[in-house]
């Protein structure tokens, strides 16, 4: 490829005009959108950051968006938030293409002590040629671990056959507490469009103030999503209601034949009817039956009641790009790489004391 290329900085995705659309649509995912962009931009960024949206084009038209964000006296990193499940690169198809797309990406790199790439799929084609592009800018760099991702493929539109993959505890509990939930006399809405999202979000927001939850981190976030997908069809908000009183709520995202599960919340006062239980079997049958997805996808990490519901699950890692030529850099450098040897260390040592204790001859207790 020798057409020249051209590297513009946007803050603002409507800075992208309609020749961008293609390069968007060619993407399966909700997190890869316009509407995730413009939410995320508009609502979830750090204190102090802005948005450094790279969009490199040849004389074909666009040839990559890079979303990252940069702030004075902050590491650069990619344009990701708490609700990031997945970020990458949207890149146009073509291995030489994406190789000079992503050697600009390095170029840019090197005006920042560190630069975080985070939420990155480990079997991205695109991986290695990001590496290799950083390498070659002469950035030192270091993969970490970031989060575990849970998801359960489905092959049937049936939710008896779905139900059947799950733990019987699980099972006993959806039965058990379905029934005295509707003895108690509950419902469920699952809103999908329009005013009926925005009503089911008011209630989700009063669910979540009383659950258990920490605080939103970036509580403006939820409602910018809402507001920019309101009439896509691509959202559900299911919602538990006790009479008048919402007491679980849930929203899902359905793009591409996955549905992934984006928040839940359920208040505790209600805690004896498993409200949070109920509601899930009730949006996951839906999503089966009525959406015929073929993926449940849990979100960022590894807590415990996803396993009920899922069986498999998959990385997600992160990559640091440091400058050795500066200071900054150079600390982040030796703190990550000494940090590693002391986890391994303390790692190797659990694993000797183990062996050892099983090792020890155990008393015979008829004695």
């Amino acid at each position: 490829m020798n057409s020249p290329l051209t590297l513009n900085v946007r803050r603002d995705q409507g800075e992208l005009g309609p020749e961008w659309d293609a390069l968007f649509d060619a993407q399966p995912g909700l997190q890869t959108s316009r509407a995730w962009l413009q939410a995320s931009i508009e609502a979830a960024l750090p204190a102090g950051t802005h948005p450094q949206l790279l969009a490199v084009s040849d004389e074909a038209g666009p040839l990559a968006l890079v979303p990252m964000l940069a702030g004075p006296g902050r590491a650069a990193g990619s344009l990701s938030s708490p609700y990031t499940c997945l970020y990458q690169p949207l890149l146009r198809r073509g291995a030489e293409a994406q190789t000079i797309t992503l050697r600009e990406v390095g170029r840019h790199c090197q005006q920042w002590p560190v630069t975080r790439f985070e939420a990155l799929d480990p079997a991205w084609p695109g991986l290695g040629m990001l590496r290799r592009s950083l390498a070659s800018a002469g950035l030192v760099i270091r993969t970490f671990d970031h989060f575990g991702n849970w998801y359960e493929p489905i092959t049937t539109r049936s939710w008896d056959i779905y139900l059947q993959g799950r733990p019987g505890s699980l099972r006993e509990t959806i039965r058990r507490r379905t029934r005295a939930a509707e003895r108690a006399g509950v419902r469920i809405d699952i809103a999908r469009e329009g005013p009926a999202l925005k009503n089911a979000l008011e209630a989700y927001e009063a669910v979540y103030d009383r659950s258990w939850k920490q605080p939103e981190p970036y509580p403006r976030f939820n409602a910018a999503l809402v507001r920019t997908l309101a009439d896509t069809g691509v959202l559900r908000i299911g919602i538990l209601w006790r009479g008048t009183t919402p007491i679980a709520a849930q929203y899902w995202s359905v793009t591409g034949g996955t549905a992934t599960i984006l928040k839940l919340a359920h208040d505790e006062h209600f805690k004896s009817l498993s409200p949070g239980t109920v509601l899930t079997a009730a949006t996951i049958r839906r999503l089966i039956e009525a959406d015929g997805v073929a993926e449940l996808d849990f979100g960022r990490g590894d807590d415990p009641y996803k396993r009920n519901w899922a069986s498999s699950r998959r990385s997600r890692i992160g990559l640091l790009a440091l400058n050795p030529r500066t200071m900054a850099g150079m600390r982040e450098w030796v703190a990550h790489d000494i940090g590693a040897l002391l986890r391994g260390f303390r790692a190797g040592r659990r694993v000797r004391s183990s062996a050892l204790s099983e090792a020890e001859p155990k008393p015979n207790l008829k004695d």
